[in-house]
């Protein structure tokens, strides 16, 4: 009986410590870029979900079990961060905005924001704001639910549910009196207004609460202030009461006034911007995230051929406006609208901030660390002791080629590889 007791006793110490075995990856590319600089011949250790060492090789304690992945030629990177997302939308030149609006039901624009999510996260892209559904709802609530759970694969997703617009200003449109509409956004006006939709918006999930400071409203079509100033000012106050940003679209002189007045978080486009403008948003620690490739894509579908083509006055004022972005300091998020164009092709606005003028470096730090700390994404965005392993592996060096951010040979999301 006592050797039955001592064996039962091994068996149980036995099945306790495999139970609390742990599982390792070792990850040994060329380079690491930490989300601030590079490093050669950094090595990165990996427990469960979360990084448990990076440095030099001679510094990293490789457990026995450990999984080791060679990454030779590679740079090991934070995964990359989109900042301007709509899952729910696929691009215009597919099926134009106001037909996927009016004519596509919630069931196929689920199913292809389904697509679109693991699409996002095989590029690299292990989180996301997704700004607005577009006329979809409060699906999107549902498609994060559904990511965290592990029913489908995608990245980290920070919501808008519906966005908000003032009354008149939003589409889709009709010239028929008498016709009532679906809306790409929820209308909301006044104090009463919008403190009720901030907060319906909150109750239903929202993490993020994005107005549109203007649009194309104006006499013939020309983009417009809608808010005023005051109803801005009180969306921030209704909406920092629960912890959470306002984000603003603005295209405007006066509509990206009003938001840096109202103290907003983001502003998504900015169109209207000129050095004076970014001075302000600096001074008030607004950041800019400029959609360079949503300007471009559109351009494209009206049918403008880039690097045959002259630039259409649209691109030509993108480049200038990022340019004095660039020249005044201001923080610059990564974010291309993507939606507009395909998803998973989001690296392309990593292309474009640098050939719009921005060094490699920074654009890896916008993409990363930038982007988790203007969304308020704890610990990600960074490759550091402690911190979420969300990691993108690309084969080259993108400091050297950003068309590299393009070639992904591996991605991690919360310590489970995806791709590789």
């Amino acid at each position: 009986m006592k050797k039955l007791a001592s064996l039962l006793l091994l068996t149980f110490i036995a099945l306790c410590s495999n139970a609390q075995e742990h599982k390792a990856i070792l990850l040994k590319p060329d380079r690491v870029f930490d989300g601030q600089q590079m490093h050669n011949g950094w090595w990165v250790l990996v427990t469960d979900n979360r990084i448990e060492a990076v440095g030099e090789a001679a510094s990293i304690n490789v457990p026995a079990s450990a999984q080791i992945i060679d990454l030779k030629g590679a740079t090991l990177l934070p995964g990359f961060i989109e900042g301007h997302s709509h899952m729910f939308l696929h691009p215009y030149n597919e099926t134009s905005w106001d037909n996927q609006v009016l004519t596509e039901s919630r069931a196929e624009r689920t199913a292809r924001a389904v697509n679109h999510a693991r699409e996002t996260l095989m590029a690299g892209f292990t989180s996301a704001r997704d700004l607005g559904t577009e006329g979809a709802g409060y699906d999107d609530v549902g498609l994060k639910a559904a990511i965290n759970k592990g029913v489908i694969p995608g990245p980290r997703l920070l919501v808008a549910t519906r966005a908000i617009v003032a009354t008149g200003s939003y589409g889709p449109k009709s010239t028929v009196t008498e016709a009532i509409l679906p809306k790409g956004a929820e209308e909301a006006d006044g104090v009463d207004g919008l403190t009720r939709v901030i907060r319906s918006q909150i109750g239903y999930g929202a993490d993020v609460i994005k107005l549109y400071a203007d649009y194309r409203w104006g006499l013939n079509g020309t983009a417009a202030p809608t808010f005023t100033a005051d109803e801005l000012k009180l969306a921030v106050q209704v909406a920092s009461s629960s912890g959470r940003m306002v984000v603003v679209h603005s295209a405007t002189d006066e509509g990206m006034r009003r938001a840096i007045a109202a103290g907003v978080k983001t502003i998504e486009h900015g169109d209207g911007g000129n050095a004076e403008i970014f001075k302000l948003m600096k001074e008030k620690g607004i950041a800019l995230c400029p959609t360079l490739s949503a300007t471009e894509a559109i351009s494209g579908y009206r049918g403008w051929k880039k690097g045959v083509d002259d630039e259409p006055e649209g691109v030509k004022n993108k480049h200038a406006m990022f340019a004095e972005a660039l020249k005044s300091g201001v923080t610059i998020c990564m974010g291309g609208d993507v939606g507009v164009f395909p998803h998973g092709d989001n690296a392309r606005e990593m292309i474009l901030m640098a050939e719009y003028g921005m060094k490699p470096i920074d654009v890896l730090k916008s993409a990363t660390s930038v982007n988790a700390t203007v969304f308020g994404l704890k610990n990600l965005g960074q490759i550091k002791n402690g911190y979420l392993a969300d990691i993108v592996v690309v084969d080259g060096n993108p400091v050297d080629d950003i068309k590299t951010v393009k070639q992904v040979k591996l991605v991690m999301k919360d310590g489970v590889i995806y791709k590789q």
